[in-house]
């Protein structure tokens, strides 16, 4: 089993507002900014094999609240895996389903990159920042909580649910300008550039040393990725079924990959996969 290990800077409280008392129970005083993670446990046959870790969409940590269906990759809310506690600089991957008109009262946030992808429906937020917006399916919406926002989350429609994918990021420093952006990225195929740090090529800037690319691929289309050196990868599988260096994954399996300069990519149908080119261990 890979273990995910956080080793943390520890402020006693907490970015987000849905972490449980369990949840503080078991982890002791919520950190702020990471060392950044990395797996430091494996079976001996997957060190042999590769360095690549398959997570399974159903082995991730579930809650059906109703009018909230949430699938969480790593360690959240009343979910607490001290093997999935994070992976670089990625903190939180929460799969949502939200009913029709239900969602996210006022909520506040702090020191953390938030990062929403629309799949289905339509998300109405609204924000200290004055901000009110719709977003849609095929959209990207990142928020620097910094200093301090709270933020409204509500499925737009009465007639359909919303699924979305929520992302936290953990910055590169403390004390950020809150900011608020959002575009577009739904090409049909090929790989576009969602997050960078210094936002080149039309993507959304993000306080950390990463990149996140949306790729789409058509069935039987087979591509490759370099990896520099030190960097570890994250691939989520938003739909379809793919092989990653001989690692097949389906839609909402999610792999870890290091120790890998490159990856080759094949679909087997039409798929779309996020890949977050992540910082190393520092």
């Amino acid at each position: 089993m890979v273990s995910f290990f956080v080793a943390a800077v520890t402020v006693g409280e907490a970015n987000g507002f849905l972490f449980s008392r369990k949840f503080f129970e078991q982890s002791g005083e919520f950190f702020q900014l990471s060392y950044y993670a990395l797996p430091v446990r494996l079976k001996k046959t997957q060190q042999e094999r590769n360095m690549i870790y398959l997570r399974k969409a159903h082995d991730r940590g579930h809650a059906n609240h109703g009018w909230l269906d949430s699938w969480h990759t790593f360690s959240f809310a009343d979910y607490y895996d001290p093997d999935f506690m994070g992976f670089s600089a990625l903190r939180v991957i929460n799969e949502d389903v939200i009913a029709a008109g239900q969602g996210f009262g006022t909520h506040p946030h702090r020191d953390m990159e938030i990062l929403t992808y629309v799949l289905a429906g339509t998300v109405e937020h609204q924000d200290s920042m004055g901000n009110k917006e719709q977003i849609p399916a095929g959209e990207f919406q990142i928020m620097s909580a910094g200093t301090g926002i709270r933020h409204s989350e509500y499925n737009a429609r009465q007639d359909m649910p919303l699924h979305l994918y929520q992302i936290w990021i953990l910055p590169e420093k403390t004390g950020l300008t809150p900011r608020y952006d959002q575009r577009r990225f739904d090409d049909p195929q090929g790989r576009q550039l969602v997050l960078s740090p210094d936002a080149r090529d039309g993507s959304l800037k993000v306080f950390q040393d990463m990149t996140l690319w949306r790729w789409a691929l058509k069935a039987q289309e087979t591509s490759s990725y370099q990896t520099q050196q030190g960097r570890v990868l994250w691939i989520q599988v938003v739909r379809g079924s793919i092989d990653i260096n001989g690692q097949q994954a389906t839609t909402s399996d999610a792999l870890a990959i290091w120790d890998e300069t490159e990856i080759t990519v094949q679909a087997s149908e039409d798929s779309e996969i996020l890949l977050f080119d992540l910082p190393p261990v520092k």
